[in-house]
Parts: structure tokens; C-alpha cells; sequence
């Protein structure tokens, strides 16, 4: 009866274990369509960023007429030579919140000497062409840069909390795991929910970003304002990750439920 007890428990320890066991099939990115890996049909298509109310836009102009520059970039404005200068904001930081336009909820910005322009709507490209062709009736411009700038997403839950700024005017979802730290061990790659808030409201989708095919997804791009919401896994009670630590746990409550009995089983004489 007690040799019964005794392997009983032990065999619920070992199931209890092994079925707590995280393998790297439930890690592991980019994998294959199967069963357990969910697939998204191709009918993806990426489309640019249209600004919307409370946007903020540096624009930074460049001209060969100094006034102008001095006008619209400040003393570093630089002209054509800041505008071979490399990457960046396209300004110093004292430059950047004064040279920075909101697009207001009437959907335009309020620029200097020419008055509103209408951007709500528009992508960042034909926000370039319409300031360009608003301010070359009035000042000597060449052209002009126009980035989206304070762009931010969020990450929620897991044990991982934060908003993160984007690096750049598109990144995907693993880019932003990225920037965020990436997700831990215990988190649930098959539910990784995204919030977003769109034109026709509130919108809340779960993808399995251990897909492949994840690509194919709609939210497979991140949008300013989106939030990631991350769930741990039903594992995490036990956390083995490895054979080892498989090992060393079914070790470790089978001595535990073995010294129970014997703590509280009276022996037979």
C-alpha cells in the first residue's frame, strides 16, 4: 500500500513536470506553419503612416538665402550643408521643439509667414510637397525635411513595462520586442495582444508572433500609440526550461512528497 502511494505521487510529479516543461517550439521565432503555430493568410500590404490630430512635425528648411535659413532652422540651421550633414533630427535639441509644428484638430499646422497648412491625412512624403510648395511662392527654398517626431509605443505585462520612442519612421513587432528588451522566457509568444486606436475605433488583435507568417499580418508593423500587451505562460508555475532543470525539479518534489508521507503516514508495525 505504501510502495503503491510512493509511486503514485512520484508519477504525478513527473507528469506535473514534464507537462510544465518549456521547449523551443513555444520560443522560438520564425517558425513554420503547423498545428500549434498559427498561419496568416498573405494579404498584407504596408501602408505609410497618415498624420492625424496632435502629431508633431520638425521641419527643417533649406535654402541658399541665409535669412531664410536663420528664419526657419535658427543660428544652426546651416542651410544646403546641413542638409548633406548625415542622419539625425535635422537640428540641434535647443532647435527641435521650437522648430516643431502640432497638427492641430482642424488637421492643420500654423507655419511661420505662411499661415495654416492643411496635413491631417497625409503622409509624411506629400507632407514634404505640400510645406514645399507653400513656402516656394513666398521665400527662395530648395527643399525641405519634414520628420514625425515624439512617436512612442508601449509594452505591457510579463513582468516588462515601458514606452519606448521610435528609432525610425516604420519598425515591425520583433524590432520592438527589441527595443523594449525582447520578451522574456515565461512569456506567451502565441497571444501577444496589440491595442491601437484607429479611425474606426478601438482595435484589439492577438497574434502568435512565433509564425512565420506573421509578416502577413496586419499589425505586423508597430503604429504610433500602439500598446503590446504580453501574458506569461501557463508553465511558469514549475519554469523548467531544460532537461536539467526538469531533472533537478522532479528530484527535488519527489524527495518533498516522499518526506510528507513519511512525516504524516504512520508506519506499520
Amino acid at each position: 500500500m505504501h510502495k503503491s502511494l510512493i509511486r503514485l505521487l512520484f508519477i504525478l510529479t513527473l507528469t506535473l513536470s514534464f507537462s510544465s516543461c518549456i521547449t523551443t517550439h513555444q520560443t522560438n521565432y520564425l517558425q513554420p506553419s503547423k498545428d500549434f503555430i498559427a498561419a496568416y493568410v498573405d494579404t498584407f500590404s504596408y501602408k505609410d503612416y497618415c498624420l492625424k490630430e496632435n502629431d508633431r512635425l520638425f521641419v527643417q528648411v533649406y535654402s541658399i538665402d541665409e535669412k531664410t535659413n536663420a528664419l526657419f532652422n535658427g543660428s544652426s540651421g546651416g542651410g544646403m550643408q546641413s542638409m548633406s550633414g548625415g542622419g539625425g533630427s535635422g537640428g540641434s535639441g535647443d532647435n527641435m521643439d521650437l522648430y516643431t509644428y502640432a497638427v492641430l484638430a482642424s488637421g492643420n499646422i500654423i507655419f511661420p509667414i505662411v499661415g495654416e497648412i492643411s496635413l491631417k491625412g497625409k503622409t509624411i512624403r506629400q507632407a514634404k510637397e505640400i510645406i514645399e510648395n507653400a513656402i516656394r511662392p513666398v521665400l527662395k527654398v530648395n527643399s525641405v525635411d519634414v520628420r514625425l517626431v515624439g512617436k512612442t509605443f508601449s509594452v505591457i505585462g510579463a513582468g516588462k513595462s515601458g514606452k519606448f520612442t521610435f528609432p525610425r519612421e516604420k519598425i515591425n513587432i520583433y524590432q520592438a520586442l527589441a527595443i523594449a528588451g525582447d520578451v522574456s522566457t515565461f512569456t506567451d509568444r502565441s497571444k501577444i495582444k496589440i491595442l491601437r486606436v484607429t479611425e474606426k475605433g478601438t482595435q484589439i488583435r492577438t497574434f502568435d508572433i512565433r509564425s512565420i507568417n506573421i509578416i502577413n499580418s496586419e499589425f505586423y508593423y508597430i503604429e504610433p500609440d500602439d500598446v503590446i500587451f504580453l501574458q506569461p505562460m501557463n508553465q511558469q508555475f514549475f519554469g523548467a526550461t531544460t532537461l536539467w532543470t526538469t531533472i533537478s525539479t522532479i528530484i527535488t518534489s519527489a524527495s518533498f512528497f516522499v518526506g510528507v508521507y513519511y512525516l504524516f503516514v504512520p508506519k506499520t508495525k
